[in-house]
């Protein structure tokens, strides 16, 4: 970001600063914002103050005695380069005074307040002595405890603030991301820890151990895909609802907030307003054929982190560091894939494990890309050799999981008709949680561009081929799911019917909530929760953050 293009720096982003630079970066520079508990009761006990209402008078006005109470107050100076919107202004006798509200209790330190927050409401000030006003201390509002706490502006402060805007400026025109903070108590509550991974940023630049590293965030989200799959329906919205008819008859209801993404299958309507109100939320609206290719997506605004985005077509643009990343991405499938086969084979396929590691070690050291797919090739034909071998469901008599190999387009068995609906949905995962992260999803390293073709979501994809994907169609076949009633055959090609496709989703969904511990972290997360922490240690990778991406690779 260079300097002359840099924008009037928020109060709040003073706030950020002081209390932690990484956090201002990730907000104030990359655009990112995720909401916890912490931050939603902010913003209900904010709801009175955020409503504008009363009245500022002008410096200038003749009439300055009577009271002032003014609400939601937006303030800005190209001089000081500041902009903020106050809370709430008070002012009687000429003299006016900026009230911030906080959430939480008053904190028994000197002064009264937090340091962050002196400085927010000194910035506030500032902006009112600016703009002519007569303005000499500011008020910190703690709800919890229903407390005032008077912030005297005066020079030392008042210098502070404007230091940190210098330092604030200073690192956005750096572009450089300010390293996590250390094993801090700050970061448990922070609601960009997901995004930030201090602890695990620590640990991969060899600055912990690998106990140090906290779980600081949630196992999985809250909110969870909302899937339609029976040809007819129509997908509306009422209020903070979601609707789901058939025949005009309503037939499901979901809250707006438990929904993460929508995914329609088919001849299924959306209506505007429910295509607007979810993507208003951050929850897109995925489009597949009836037989389940992934063919389109609707989203809100791009994710801001432009930034990301450039570093992400740097790197494709040079061979070198795309290699690193493809041989990152091959050697963790080709080891995912081996783990499967050593868990599920039903004797020792040890010749076949012998192979697989050795291919995993060469992809490690290939000089070209060339050499790289062909690694993958052999690996993909070795492993799926055996894949059959794990089906305990196969019928001889009509040759239902039958598996002799994989065949793609279009799938002639029904092993592989539940493949390929699998990796569809994985891809579609995938290009859901690049896009949160700010990738372009259709810029890969390994998988080259192709009209259409999530490139990089399919890079990230290969890791967890055998581990999401492969390991639910083993759940689906060997439990006995799906039967011969769940497969289409039409000539050559087989394809999941409507029963098989529900079938396949939720057990695809159930791999995707299961709690699973992170190889390098040592904690427990969902699958689900697993693809965006690598998909953000990507971005840290490309920022040279980490020394390198670190593959997913499950014991």
């Amino acid at each position: 970001m260079s300097e002359e293009r840099i924008p009037l720096v928020p109060a709040r982003i003073v706030n950020e600063y002081e209390y932690c630079p990484r956090l201002a970066y990730l907000e104030w520079v990359q655009g990112e914002f995720r909401e916890n508990a912490d931050v939603a009761e902010g913003r209900l006990r904010h709801r009175r103050v955020d409503e504008e209402g009363g009245t500022l008078p002008e410096p200038s006005e003749p009439d300055r005695e009577r009271p002032v109470a003014a609400r939601s107050v937006l303030l800005s100076s190209e001089r000081l380069g500041l902009i903020a919107r106050i809370d709430l202004v008070e002012g009687e006798g000429g003299r006016v005074t900026p009230v911030d509200y906080k959430r939480g209790r008053a904190p028994d330190v000197p002064h009264g307040a937090w340091e962050a927050d002196r400085l927010q409401v000194c910035a506030q000030a500032l902006l009112l002595r600016d703009a002519g006003y007569d303005c000499r201390e500011g008020i910190v509002y703690y709800c919890e405890s229903r407390r005032r706490v008077p912030v005297e502006v005066d020079e030392d402060l008042a210098l502070k603030v404007l230091e940190t805007l210098d330092a604030v400026r200073r690192m956005a025109a750096e572009g450089e991301i300010p390293p996590p903070l250390v094993n801090s108590p700050k970061c448990v509550r922070c609601s960009l820890a997901s995004i930030c991974l201090p602890d695990e940023v620590s640990l991969l630049r060899g600055e912990g151990e690998p106990g140090d590293v906290r779980r600081i965030f949630p196992v999985r989200d809250d909110a969870s895909p909302l899937y339609l799959v029976t040809q007819g329906l129509s997908l509306g919205v009422s209020g903070e609802r979601v609707l789901v008819r058939e025949a005009g008859e309503k037939v499901k209801e979901v809250r707006l907030l438990d929904v993460s993404q929508v995914c329609l299958f088919g001849n299924i309507q959306p209506t505007t307003q429910a295509v607007k109100a979810l993507v208003e939320r951050g929850a897109p609206v995925c489009y597949f054929s009836s037989g389940g290719w992934f063919q389109a997506l609707t989203q809100g605004m791009t994710h801001k982190n432009v930034e990301l985005r450039r570093l992400q077509y740097a790197t494709a643009a040079d061979p070198e560091r795309s290699l690193a990343l493809a041989r990152r991405f091959v050697s963790g499938k080709i080891r995912n894939s081996r783990t499967l086969l050593r868990r599920n084979h039903p004797s020792d396929p040890s010749t076949s494990l012998a192979e697989l590691a050795r291919l995993a070690d060469s992809a490690e050291r290939a000089a070209r890309m060339e050499t790289l797919l062909g690694l993958e090739g052999a690996a993909a034909r070795a492993y799926f050799a055996r894949f059959g071998e794990l089906l305990q469901g196969a019928d001889p008599a009509c040759g239902t999981f039958d598996f002799s190999g994989r065949s793609r387009r279009p799938p002639r068995d029904p092993v592989n008709a539940i493949l390929s609906f699998l990796y569809a949905m994985l891809a579609k995962e995938l290009t859901v949680t690049t896009l949160a992260v700010g990738f372009d999803p259709f810029l890969g390293f390994y998988h080259q561009p192709r009209y259409g073709r999530p490139a990089l979501a399919l890079d990230l994809m290969e890791e967890f081929r055998p581990l999401v994907a492969e390991s639910a169609a083993l759940t689906l076949i060997n439990r006995k799911e799906v039967g011969p009633a769940d497969f289409l055959r039409r000539g050559g090609s087989v394809t999941l019917s409507e029963s098989g496709r529900k079938a396949a989703i939720r057990a695809y969904e159930r791999r995707m909530d299961e709690l699973v511990t992170h190889p390098v972290f040592g904690y427990q997360v969902s699958y689900r929760r697993v693809l965006e922490i690598q998909a953000r240690l990507l971005g840290r990778a490309l920022a040279k953050e980490i020394p390198e991406y670190p593959a997913f690779e499950t014991r």
